[in-house]
């Protein structure tokens, strides 16, 4: 089994910053696509950044330009840096990862971490 286990999340004002992280464990072969989701109270889960296993990233026009997404293979590691938070960012932020198993590619998510962003 593999499990994606994220950290970081927590209040912040308005302006400032945070970096969430999420680790994957288990028995793999190999990651491809990670990605962060988000989901605020009453709204559907959105998906905001995505990596390759390569390093090529695309976002969501929400968060362009504000926020980041790295990855450290050989930790099986997702980063979200989040810069210039607004009230708006408040959600549970969720990891998800295609994971390379013996039997194949499977997808896995995260439980998510609380970000509240305060005026």
């Amino acid at each position: 089994q593999v499990q994606l286990v994220e950290s970081g999340g927590g209040l912040v004002q308005a302006g400032g910053s945070l970096r969430l992280s999420c680790a994957a464990s288990g028995t793999l072969l190999s990651i491809n696509n990670m990605a962060w989701y988000r989901q605020a109270p009453g709204k559907q889960r959105e998906l905001i950044a995505v990596i390759t296993r390569g390093g090529s990233s695309d976002y969501a026009d929400a968060v362009k330009g504000r926020f980041t997404i790295s990855r450290d293979n050989t930790k099986n590691t997702v980063y979200l840096q989040m810069n210039a938070l607004k009230p708006e960012d408040t959600a549970v932020y969720v990891c998800n990862a295609d994971v390379r198993r013996v039997v194949g590619l499977v997808n896995y998510w995260g439980q998510g971490t609380q970000v509240t962003v305060s005026a």
